[in-house]
């Protein structure tokens, strides 16, 4: 194997090695990523990566540059007993191009930052945290172009920064719902919460050693919350072809997302319990744990689903799925501001948001 190929592939003695080690040998690995996969960026738009105090990056005349950050603090955002470090790299990407997908463009780059105990550096845990970040960059097409590295007292502090672009004009906000627009969300509800339920009760991946139909579902479930799968092609093409009027990505809950909508566009919103897609897992087992399936739809959070408004002049434009993630009509935007209304049967109630809160 040549030097360069060796360089390339992440540390394989972390005791040893130096903080400028690692950075040399994320950057080849960044090097050989761009290289050798399927990345397709716009041409000559990186002019500069990972090697100097900034990367440079060319503007495209009719583009607007997107870009989200995201903080992922250990014993809040995960703990370690419960996830594993190429998840947590995944995870670390996912929810930046999710936000990136909200608002109808296409990721391009990212920046990625950590700061770890030295317990932690001497391990393979930022080898394999780097390597889940990768496979997930490959899927999309994003390039790590620079970022940091450093130690901490005691907790891993995680800090995601993804720069996409879309067509001027077109992006999308959460602050374009208007009276009479329909309400869509993509993919299922409550698995991620429910996921983490199960987590907070002693569930754990087993791989290989799971045996039985019940336990295989119950990590699917768990899969959702470490695992999830942002809807990049789903919001690239609802900006693309002008088709959402407010988008935002369900990370709080479909019922704390929607009254950011409403509150941004100064609307209100009525939803129908009946047609909200939860999780067919969800439904299965936690009906029978205490765990209320819709409850878990419109307030768990972490699904990572797009939720998004449509003109109804529109909806003959809207396809029904976008590879083997399909869409649901849940409801309709109003003219009552900021609230929002759902029915369940003959039964309406006010819908307050219960999804998660920092602080």
């Amino acid at each position: 194997m040549r030097d360069e190929e060796k360089a390339g592939k992440l540390g394989s003695n972390p005791t040893s090695r130096s903080e400028f080690d690692f950075i040399e040998r994320i950057r080849h690995r960044a090097r050989s990523h761009l290289k050798n996969s399927s990345l397709t960026l716009p041409p000559s738009s990186l002019l500069l990566g990972i090697g100097d105090d900034a990367a440079i990056i060319q503007q495209f005349a009719g583009r607007y540059t997107v870009i989200t950050t995201d903080l992922l603090i250990e014993e809040i955002d995960f703990r370690l007993d419960t996830t594993t470090p190429w998840l947590l790299g995944h995870k670390a990407l996912a929810v930046s191009l999710s936000d990136i997908a909200a608002m109808g463009a296409r990721p391009r780059f990212a920046l990625l930052s950590i700061g770890v105990p030295r317990a932690v550096w001497d391990s393979a845990f930022v080898d394999e945290f780097y390597e889940g970040f990768f496979s997930l960059a490959e899927v999309f097409g994003v390039a790590l172009i620079g970022g940091d590295v450093s130690r901490t007292p005691e907790r891993i502090v995680i800090d995601s920064i993804v720069i996409g672009d879309v067509t001027h004009g077109r992006a999308v906000r959460r602050s374009g719902a208007r009276a009479g627009d329909h309400i869509f969300v993509t993919g299922a509800l409550g698995g991620a919460a429910a996921g983490l339920r199960f987590l907070e009760r002693g569930a754990r991946l087993r791989g290989k050693r799971t045996r039985s139909t019940h336990s295989r579902m119950v990590e699917q479930l768990i899969l959702r919350q470490l695992l999830p799968e942002p809807r990049v092609t789903w919001g690239a093409m609802l900006g693309e072809e002008s088709l959402a009027t407010a988008m935002i990505d369900i990370s709080d809950g479909l019922s704390s997302d929607l009254m950011h909508i409403c509150r941004e566009s100064d609307v209100g919103a009525m939803i129908d319990a009946a047609r909200i897609p939860i999780d067919p897992l969800v439904v299965n087992l936690c009906g029978r744990r205490a765990l209320d399936p819709l409850l878990l739809a419109l307030h768990g959070g972490e699904d990572f689903e797009l939720l998004f408004t449509i003109h109804p002049r529109d909806l003959r434009r809207l396809p029904r799925r976008v590879g083997d993630v399909p869409i649901a009509y849940i409801g309709d935007v109003t003219k009552d501001a900021g609230h929002i209304r759902i029915t369940e049967g003959s039964h309406v109630w006010s819908l307050e948001p219960q999804g998660f809160h920092h602080f």
